[in-house]
């Protein structure tokens, strides 16, 4: 199957079928999101699901009414995540995932508070240049809100769930029996486990374990980005008619290379980020940040920063690289035990994939669950089936990166003829609805971007280029 009908297959929208019960206790390491989501998979296949989690996720559990009654302090960062109260997006597929695994999802999100903002209130800027038609994809309910909001709903969905639990901890180890995991080792004691989910994160230990054990470490690689951001928050008023807007400038003579935008989020407040590159990096003044609403992003940064009033503090954050760990290319692994999120893969965050690629790993998790696998072997299909979701984001946002001046690769093959097409599909999107339409399902990961380089697809944009 090729790698776009692999792609479709995954993330799909179709309520999953034939689960069976496959194991008495499996366990998740993280309470991420790509932990939850994985939780809840397992929740059709195990008779006890148990997450192990550094922070108190009982604690953390906010049912929905709270939330709704007082959205701005009902929920707030998990002390997990640093990056937590940062600009996060969930792109369309993600959404499209959420609702396919917890029907109900949107309608009950946008009643606690999640904003839905109409089309005619989003602007896109491309190099200070308003396009009249974004890239975007098929007509369907956004879904924008700060990462607490949206981790806090998942959450609570997962551990209401009668065969999940969870407990505080920090996972220390592996129990293998012969070639197959066992159990796992937090708090001075082991836990049986009859498979086993890696969701510690971008840190994750999992390769020095495996090492230990005599398995080798899935290659790493990184793309050095040394991407800087900064968030804060501001009070929206009701009479706002620009809810969402997004700043893209590219890298050239006389132009330093700079992504913006500000989302509508939960408890009317707008989350506004501002970034640069390398020594570019947004400080915590909010005068300067202020200041660099105005002289650095079009005209709609500069009136949230300088007329609305400004929540909190300025919160910066760094990311040296993005990184991926290739599992498919390993040979030998333990049986029962895979690894999903950002432990597989992440990305340069601004483009908005993390947690969207989570609950795609999911999505395959399950496809794998109910593929009558043999558990006595390496879950080789499952990451097959993650490394196409993996490539899907990864291409788009590399792809991006690699026109930066100061990334240093590693380029792909046959980069030139990539960098060429994509130039030319982006270009065309502009004029032709059709091809702006299919950019769009591309990057919001409900396609994979093989379906920008099928031949009919670039015969169109080269008669468009050619009539232009």
């Amino acid at each position: 199957m090729t790698a776009a009908r692999r792609f479709a297959a995954i993330s799909t929208s179709a309520a999953p079928t034939g689960q069976r019960v496959l194991f008495r206790q499996a366990v998740v390491l993280g309470g991420s999101i790509a932990g939850l989501m994985a939780a809840r998979v397992l929740s059709d296949h195990a008779e006890q699901v148990l997450v192990i989690e550094r922070d108190d996720l009982t604690e953390l559990d906010v049912p929905d009414e709270r939330i709704a009654a007082d959205p701005v302090n009902a929920v707030g960062p998990r002390p997990g995540v640093p990056q937590g109260s940062q600009v996060h997006a969930l792109l369309p597929s993600g959404l499209q995932q959420l609702e396919r695994w917890f029907p109900g999802f949107i309608e009950a999100a946008l009643t606690a508070g999640a904003v839905d903002p109409p089309a005619a209130t989003n602007r896109f800027y491309m190099d200070g240049k308003l396009r009249e038609d974004p890239p975007s994809g098929p007509a369907a309910q956004a879904l924008v809100s700060s990462r607490p909001f949206l981790e806090a709903l998942i959450r609570h969905r997962v551990l209401a769930l009668p065969n999940v639990r969870t407990v505080q901890g920090r996972a220390d180890g592996l129990v293998l029996d012969g070639d197959r995991v066992a159990g796992v080792r937090y708090a001075d004691q082991e836990v049986p486990a009859d498979f086993v989910v890696d969701a510690m994160g971008r840190s994750s230990r999992l390769g020095d374990w495996l090492e230990s054990y005599g398995f080798g470490k899935p290659p790493m690689q990184r793309m050095g980005i040394k991407l800087n951001y900064a968030t804060a928050l501001f009070r929206r008023p009701a009479d706002a008619t620009v809810l969402t807007c997004i700043s893209i400038a590219n890298p050239g003579p006389g132009k330093v290379a700079r992504i913006g935008g500000f989302t509508p989020i939960e408890g009317d407040r707008w989350t506004v980020l501002v970034s640069g590159y390398a020594d570019d990096r947004p400080g915590r003044d909010a005068g300067e940040f202020r200041e660099r609403c105005v002289e650095n992003f079009p005209p709609e940064f500069g009136e949230v920063a300088t007329t609305a009033a400004q929540v909190g503090d300025v919160i910066t954050y760094h990311q040296a690289d993005s990184r991926r760990r290739d599992f498919h290319k390993l040979t030998r692994f333990p049986a029962r035990l895979v690894a999903a999120g950002d432990a597989v893969a992440s990305f340069n965050p601004v483009y908005g994939q993390g947690m969207t690629s989570a609950t795609l790993h999911a999505s395959a998790l399950s496809e794998y669950l109910r593929g009558e696998p043999d558990l006595a072997r390496p879950a080789l299909s499952y990451f097959q089936d993650v490394k196409v979701v993996v490539d899907a984001a990864w291409q788009v946002s590399t792809m991006a990166d690699l026109a930066l001046p100061h990334v240093e690769g590693p380029y792909p093959r046959g980069y030139r003829a990539i960098q060429w097409a994509s130039g030319l599909v982006f270009k065309a999107s502009m004029r032709d609805q059709t091809i702006n339409h299919r950019l769009g399902q591309v990057t919001t990961m409900l396609a994979h971007p093989s379906a920008l380089t099928e031949p009919r697809f670039l015969l169109r944009a080269l008669a468009i280029g050619a009539r232009a």
